[in-house]
């Protein structure tokens, strides 16, 4: 019997619990690990060689870009059936805030080849880097604002600390109206 890759070129992924999508196939999800950074292969916190022999878990932003890409065919754990690109957009939209305006600004630093990972680290929505994790060291963190939110320049002032203290710039990002992402950088200089 043929696997989903060679039959179709995609990776097979299995969306469970209605909000985690894992790659079941260790070398699948190696391979898409390996491409650029996709996901985290489960139980290693920081790979260090795109082969693993454990599944990897993709994130739903990730997981959209994927299955618009046509990298992976995503199927339902319940009921296995596929589930589409817009099925999965609705999903995220009830699970996390503002995923729209995340989702727009993921998919534009990924057209712009950047390698886009979790920021939680550092009190952000993406790490972005040049090469990737473990290449270099991401030189940009980035919080995505929805259009028309106030930032409080206390906000403002602590993201940009803490960026500093990190070496890394703080970016504000948005979509504007005519949907395109926009990015604010804030540079912060010693007297």
């Amino acid at each position: 019997m043929k696997t989903t890759e060679e039959t179709t070129g995609k990776k097979r992924a299995e969306l469970i619990q209605g909000n985690r999508v894992i790659v079941w196939n260790p070398e699948e999800g190696s391979q898409l690990y390996a491409e650029s950074f996709y996901g985290q292969p489960l139980g290693i916190r920081k790979p260090k060689s795109p082969q693993f022999t454990r599944p990897l878990e993709l994130s739903l932003i990730e997981t959209l870009y994927l299955l618009e890409k046509e990298k992976i065919e995503l199927t339902d754990a319940t009921d296995g059936h596929t589930i589409t690109k817009q099925e999965l957009e609705q999903k995220a939209e009830q699970t996390y805030i503002d995923f729209k305006t995340k989702y727009t600004v993921y998919k534009d630093l990924r057209e712009k080849g950047y390698i886009v990972r979790p920021g939680l680290k550092f009190g952000a929505d993406f790490s972005v880097y040049n090469q990737g994790p473990g290449i270099d060291h991401a030189p940009l963190i980035v919080s995505v604002v929805p259009k028309g939110t106030q930032l409080s320049p206390i906000e403002t002032v602590r993201a940009g600390r803490l960026a500093t203290s990190v070496r890394k710039k703080f970016v504000i990002a948005t979509v504007a109206p005519t949907g395109e992402a926009k990015y604010y950088m804030f540079a912060w200089h010693k007297p």
